[in-house]
């Protein structure tokens, strides 16, 4: 069941849109959802509402049967240019992304808020990593510092040709705390991640794919979401209980041994090789047509 709290009733064609929140927007299109970052006037930077919206939506797709992968693209000339350092400031002073919040009334409640807020905008990246459906990131233009952050939680990253990506975090005399350094070494070669955390320099679609942070470069933003789009309705047309066992899978793998991840897969295979889409499976293939798989 959809939930009423992310889709409107607001029906264009095909597709369906959810209310515009502070900074995002979400489209479905059949069984392929869109989120979209849709601050354009602000280059798609972070607001504070970014950091509870975002994962709030990304767990209600999620959890929507109807759903079976994501895209997060962005409206306007770039994906992102990462946070809003003006509010990020402010945030900062305050130790919350509350705009409203009083000032701690100690170095150390200033700390410990400093960390809340941090762990809040870790676990908005997150969401994406954790979200039992593949999310698929379309980067057009700039995506600085904490986009960095977002799209090495998603699963495959396309982009267009003229894109500018930089973990420009050092630049501005931080260190990356989102994700960044903890996921992009298990993208790229750690030696690479290095060099570009510590110059914080820019680097285009090109280089970007040569490391194997890119899996396709298209010509444009159009084309990007068109490719992004096509590969999320090849993975929707797959059954959902083989995709998300296999997300589920290669997560899971992440710090076991080879026999460790065997062992998890065995176990997962046990419980869902009786599924009725591996029925339908065999008789699809016996009838000479394709499948049409429930995730049951």
């Amino acid at each position: 069941m959809r939930s009423p709290s992310v889709w409107s009733a607001l029906a264009d064609g095909d597709h369906l849109y959810a209310p515009i929140m502070d900074s995002i927007t979400t489209e479905r299109r059949g069984q392929v959802a869109i989120v979209w970052l849709d601050r354009a006037r602000k280059l798609n930077a972070f607001a504070p509402k970014f950091w509870t919206e975002f994962p709030a939506t990304i767990e209600e797709l999620g959890a929507d049967e109807e759903i079976r992968a994501i895209v997060v693209a962005a409206k306007g000339r770039v994906f992102t240019v990462g946070l809003d350092l003006e509010a990020f400031a402010m945030a900062l002073s305050a130790g919350s992304l509350d705009s409203d919040a009083v000032d701690p009334p100690s170095p150390a409640a200033h700390r410990a808020a400093t960390r809340k807020m941090i762990k809040t905008m870790q676990h908005t990246v997150s969401s994406v990593a954790e979200c039992p459906k593949p999310v698929i990131a379309a980067i057009h233009g700039y995506c600085i510092g904490a986009g960095v952050d977002l799209i090495t939680a998603c699963d495959i990253r396309y982009a267009a040709t003229g894109s500018t990506f930089s973990i420009r975090e050092t630049r501005l005399a931080l260190v990356a705390d989102v994700g960044t350094l903890q996921r992009l070494p298990r993208i790229i070669d750690p030696g690479s991640v290095a060099e570009l955390a510590f110059t914080g320099r820019d680097f285009d679609a090109g280089e970007a794919a040569s490391l194997g942070l890119i899996s396709k470069i298209l010509p444009d933003a159009d084309a990007t979401l068109e490719a992004a789009m096509e590969t999320a309705e090849l993975i929707a047309a797959n059954s959902p209980l083989a995709v998300q066992g296999t997300k589920a899978v290669l997560r899971a793998g992440d710090g076991r041994t080879i026999d460790e991840a065997l062992d998890y897969v065995a176990l997962w295979n046990a419980a869902f090789l009786h599924s009725d889409d591996i029925q339908e499976a065999l008789a699809a293939f016996a009838d000479k047509r394709e499948p049409k798989f429930q995730g049951k």
